[in-house]
């Protein structure tokens, strides 16, 4: 306990001594923290879009009986990409068609007889899914026809891979940032005690004595620079996807509490980890030549 103490004093001790450093230090822990934050968030954000549209993909498939739509139907159920299967009729069909042409509907009327046919609305899991699913439809001879919106699918697909790919990248370019201006700070921190480290050393004192405050600066830098990049997210995010979501309010965007706090867990926990990591590595490195016999 008492060499804990003794590490938490020399910590502030050292950080105030460097304050300007330690201040940068902390300012582009920090910018570099919320761009981590921002990227995932901005992944997030485009997968439930896309899952959301995804969700209201559906792939119409017309045939000739109400007999050959539960053949359809029956076929398709065991498919692992449906999400939803539902039969319509004409009659359901005119309905709906009445519906969406509103003052317009009379004009169906004129045509007397029902003209739409027997419906299977099939519902893909994922955009990339649908391909797949038209291929299984039209090899049904029943199926007549087969309407689905195939370059939105194959965009949705898209999109979502290369978020995906681009906010890993960003990701591990933001991590490998901070923890090169962590280990450079505590690098500097060290070299600027060395006589005094290189005497704790051969008067005895242990490599965790010494390296104890170190580690704690940089554990405290890599967790304030996570802190100040929650703080901002927190604080900006609710109004920003508040002003998207009014601009466009057919998307649906991540407003689940839960899932921010997980992300906020994991900014803080890998800013802990990436600050005990580097000071580690910088102070460990230079303890190991100071005890190099001369």
């Amino acid at each position: 306990m008492a060499t804990f103490r003794y590490a938490l004093r020399d910590t502030f001790r050292t950080m105030g001594s460097h304050w300007g450093v330690s201040f940068l230090t902390l300012l582009t822990a920090s910018a570099v923290f919320f761009l981590v934050g921002a990227t995932a968030l901005f992944s997030l954000n485009i997968k439930q879009v896309t899952s959301s549209i995804e969700g209201d993909l559906t792939i119409q498939a017309f045939v000739d009986s109400v007999e050959e739509c539960r053949a359809v139907a029956d076929a398709m159920r065991g498919l692992p990409w449906v999400s939803s299967i539902k039969v319509i009729s004409p009659d359901d069909a005119l309905l709906k068609l009445k519906a969406k042409l509103g003052n317009q509907a009379k004009a169906v009327t004129l045509l007397g007889k029902n003209p739409l046919p027997w419906t299977v609305d099939i519902g893909a899991k994922k955009a990339q899914d649908v391909p797949s699913i038209v291929r299984e439809l039209l090899s049904q001879p029943s199926v007549d026809d087969v309407v689905y919106a195939g370059a939105l699918a194959e965009r949705l697909a898209r999109v979502s891979e290369l978020s995906g790919r681009v906010a890993v990248v960003v990701l591990i370019i933001a991590v490998v940032v901070s923890a090169l201006v962590l280990f450079n700070t505590i690098r500097i921190a060290v070299y600027s005690r060395k006589q005094e480290i290189s005497v704790m050393l051969l008067v005895g004192a242990t490599r965790l004595y010494v390296a104890l405050p170190f580690v704690l600066q940089g554990v405290f830098l890599g967790l304030g620079g996570s802190l100040v990049a929650i703080g901002i997210i927190h604080l900006f995010y609710g109004d920003v996807i508040t002003s998207i979501s009014t601009a466009l309010p057919l998307l649906r965007f991540v407003t689940d509490w839960d899932v921010l706090y997980r992300l906020y867990g994991i900014l803080l926990g890998t800013g802990v980890v990436v600050g005990w990591l580097c000071s580690w590595m910088a102070v460990s490195r230079f303890i190991r030549q100071a005890m190099r016999p001369m």
